[in-house]
């Protein structure tokens, strides 16, 4: 009997037992394999935080008119024109009333990405809501997915452009200019966001529904809200959570477009839209303010679908681990 146990013991000091890994350890694991996902939030959280706290390091008043300094190049332009007019106070230059380029980008961006997450958000919220009610209970299946394919059917665009055209004046009057453009285009953007969000869900309650834990919960008389909340709503959080980072980029692109049609915020409050627009008329002889917003759209955008793509796949067991 003591050569089995033996021989049981020496298997037991070769092999290393790997100590247990929780779930979110496995997700980290493999979204830092994902080179473009961990560039991207890296990214995204620089952006944000240069956003958010831009303005204690960078003192100037991006609203400060300043003539005599009035279109001042960036400090690269001095690299292919050794004429152009260059201040080390101005790094990113100035527009044509003298105003900072950089302290405008920093408090535009702040503007951009605040209706960009609270558009998310409100997005979010609606299309998570209407996607488990419609998978899980039957009956409100037909006509919340008739919904949603009548808002799918809409023209978002000239709809976002007459909701603003009708709306602006009374919320401009009861709220001020800023902050019921804010709640204006925040509210616009969000309730017309939703619909991918809620698709998802749906198909994903319309699977869960009929697992074993969920057939288990209700043969014991667990109420409809209590599974919702206990079951369905943990285990769709990976597909919500890719729907909010494309719906952060959707929300941040409409703003853009609409503060660059002229229908967004006042026209002395910047945005990145709003850059891009002022820019325009003078793109050929100063093409770096066309630059300069529009690389900040684009990156962050970006950013958030290589973020998006990330937490797809560390989220999703089926292909986590390849």
């Amino acid at each position: 009997m003591t050569e089995p146990v033996q021989k049981i013991e020496a298997l037991r000091d070769e092999i290393e037992m790997e100590p247990p890994h929780s779930q979110w350890r496995d997700v980290w694991d493999q979204f830092r394999k994902h080179k473009g996902a961990l560039m991207g939030g890296t990214f995204l959280l620089l952006i944000t935080l240069g956003v958010l706290f831009g303005e204690y390091i960078w003192t100037l008043d991006p609203q400060k008119l300043d003539i005599r300094n009035k279109d001042v190049r960036p400090i690269y332009t001095v690299l292919w024109n050794s004429d152009a007019k260059v201040q080390w106070a101005h790094p990113l230059g100035t527009d044509n009333l003298g105003r900072d380029a950089l302290a405008n980008m920093i408090v535009g961006g702040r503007t951009s990405m605040a209706v960009g997450w609270v558009a998310m958000i409100i997005a979010l919220s609606i299309g998570t809501t209407i996607g488990v009610l419609a998978g899980y209970f039957r009956k409100l299946d037909g006509p919340l997915m008739r919904l949603t394919d009548l808002v799918l059917s809409l023209p978002i665009l000239p709809l976002l452009l007459v909701a603003v055209t009708l709306f602006r004046e009374q919320l401009r009057g009861a709220l001020g200019p800023e902050t019921g453009m804010f709640i204006l285009i925040v509210g616009v953007v969000g309730v017309t966001s939703w619909m991918q969000t809620a698709r998802i869900v749906r198909s994903e309650v319309l699977a869960l529904k009929e697992r074993e834990f969920i057939l288990a919960a209700r043969s014991i008389g667990t109420r409809p809200g209590a599974i919702i909340r206990r079951h369905l709503l943990p285990n769709v959080i990976s597909p919500i959570m890719v729907s909010a980072t494309l719906g952060l980029a959707t929300a941040i692109i409409t703003e853009s477009a609409l503060s660059f049609l002229g229908v967004g915020f006042p026209p002395d409050f910047p945005t990145w839209g709003k850059m891009l627009a002022d820019a325009v008329p003078r793109m050929d002889q100063y093409p770096e303010r066309v630059v300069l917003p529009g690389m900040a759209i684009s990156l962050t955008v970006l950013s958030v679908n290589y973020l998006g793509d990330g937490l797809r796949d560390a989220l999703d067991p089926r292909i986590r681990g390849r």
